[in-house]
């Protein structure tokens, strides 16, 4: 049984994981030297120093730009995610793209078109995202978004190619049901497990939703549009406006919501 807590601190891993998130939800990329990895030099900082370096963008400087370091530039980045290979990808919210940062800082537009909103499944830059939210990698390098306006989820292959897993493009709700059945409304926080299911916070339906790597959603836990803060099982647990999520190696689902402080 998946396991569900409100305190993603327990995980040290996934505790790192929301802190980029807060910290990116400004103009540029940070990263802590806690757990390791970071820095545009792409030497690795003293993690006992819990220090923080800016990766990529220019603080204050809000706009669009690829680029290395310094010298790129973001608008309203969040959701943030790795690969195995050390590469960073951003839900650069309000450009509607994902960009990509190689360890060495280098930024480049992953997927989707700058300043062109839209739903569109293509490869690269004919793809199109509205105001993407959060983005999550799998063990294989699949990545996933949150497509937050378009109220669907997004899947990307390794080599920029778009489709939409589940969801219908302007059309909200909350629907458990296959691929463009289901319905999500606001979806934000994502997350992928080791059998590469997703774990979705949707925001505005004040539930967790997972979908299976075929595109099946269920709703793992709370009740559409029932918002509260009430620990329990499945549908008799209560969230207000979830936003983060994360999975552990176990399988266990943490998620983040309003009114709640990461410590």
């Amino acid at each position: 049984m998946t396991f569900i807590s409100r305190s993603p601190a327990l995980l040290n891993a996934s505790a790192l994981s929301f802190t980029k998130i807060l910290v990116t939800t400004f103009l540029t990329v940070l990263l802590s030297a806690c757990g390791g990895g970071g820095g545009g030099s792409g030497g690795t900082p003293n993690s006992s120093a819990g220090s923080l370096s800016n990766f990529a963008g220019n603080l204050g400087s809000a706009g669009y730009r690829d680029a290395t370091g310094a010298l790129a530039m973001f608008n309203t980045p969040l959701g943030i995610a790795t690969d195995a290979s050390g590469n960073v990808y951003v839900a650069d919210r309000d450009n509607h793209i994902i960009r990509k940062i190689t360890p060495a800082g280098v930024v480049t537009t992953f997927a989707g078109l700058a300043a062109s909103a839209g739903s569109v499944d293509g490869s690269g830059a004919a793809a199109r995202f509205y105001m993407p939210s959060g983005v999550a990698v799998d063990a294989s390098g699949i990545m996933y978004v949150a497509d937050t306006y378009n109220h669907t989820i997004r899947k990307i292959s390794t080599t920029g190619v778009v489709t939409t897993l589940a969801g219908t493009a302007g059309l909200n709700g909350s629907a458990d049901g296959s691929g463009a059945a289901a319905r999500f409304y606001l979806p934000m926080g994502i997350a992928t497990d080791a059998n590469s299911n997703v774990y979705v916070a949707d925001y505005n339906s004040q539930t967790i939703r997972k979908i299976t790597p075929t595109g099946v959603v269920t709703t793992l836990a709370g009740t559409v549009n029932v918002s509260g803060n009430i620990d329990a099982t499945g549908s008799a647990a209560r969230f207000n406006y979830p936003f983060g999520i994360a999975v552990d190696a176990s399988g266990n689902v943490y998620s983040k919501q309003w009114g709640q402080v990461l410590t």
